[in-house]
């Protein structure tokens, strides 16, 4: 057989082995995805590998840097490529896809086991700036949700740039006194 009879039937198998699998991904048709591990998992990988055109006689290319991995320190990252190729080199001039995701899954623990998430993030210094994140993070407070008719009656009241006219709070004084004000002896 040749390269592309094997690739399309390894292709074929792939499909019909992780069909409904949500860690499996097909990016195309020589290119692959298969996340090790749920997406809680502190220790999961994503593992990318595509095929040459001359696979599965040559080793197909492995990657590992995929945006999932960037919690992973570059030793660990470096140390599961080596077991992997290892695995590769071994399975040489046979389909090896479900092989190497298997064993990946099989060995997520040791793979992993040096593993300390790396933090990208810049963390706060004071006491200071842990507030302010605290206070930027909140909610913004809702508006009051108005009636349609609340809303024609503010409208009534309002000039052509929605605001309120001068004095349209104050208390007419000669209603005031003719409702009972103070009477003077």
């Amino acid at each position: 057989m040749t390269a592309n009879e094997d690739q399309e039937m390894e292709l074929e198998a792939l499909k019909s082995i992780y069909e409904g699998d949500d860690c499996f991904k097909e990016l195309s048709s020589v290119s692959f995805q298969y996340r090790i591990g749920g997406h809680e998992d502190p220790k999961a990988f994503l593992l990318e590998i595509s095929w040459p055109d001359t696979y599965p006689e040559t080793a197909p290319r492995i990657s590992l840097d995929a945006f999932f991995n960037n919690r992973i320190c570059p030793e660990v990252k470096q140390a599961i490529m080596a077991r992997l190729e290892e695995q590769v080199e071994a399975n040489l001039g046979t389909a090896m896809m479900y092989t190497l995701f298997e064993w990946a899954k099989e060995n997520q623990e040791s793979l992993m086991e040096e593993h300390q998430p790396v933090v990208s993030a810049v963390m706060p210094t004071s006491n200071s700036e842990v507030s302010n994140l605290i206070s930027t993070s909140k909610k913004k407070e809702k508006k009051e949700q108005l009636t349609k008719s609340q809303k024609r009656k503010l409208t009534g009241r309002t000039d052509n740039k929605g605001e309120l006219p001068r004095g349209w709070n104050w208390v007419d004084v000669i209603k005031l006194s003719k409702t009972g004000g103070k009477e003077e002896d």
